[in-house]
């Protein structure tokens, strides 16, 4: 698997949450974000569209 780099601004509150969360689940902050993004639900797409939505 190839791996990107992902760089994003947020609050040091936000930061400090996703770092405690993480130790209290034992796991890495870059797991708690993959999780999260997999659990993400994308609607079925018209196969008429134009739209290419990476699925």
């Amino acid at each position: 698997m190839k791996t990107e780099w992902f760089k994003m601004r947020m609050s040091e509150r936000r930061l400090n949450k996703l770092r405690l969360y993480a130790a209290m689940k034992d796991t890495t902050m870059t797991h708690v974000i993959e999780d999260l993004i997999d659990s993400l639900k994308i609607p079925d797409r018209d196969n008429s569209s134009s739209t290419n939505i990476a699925q």
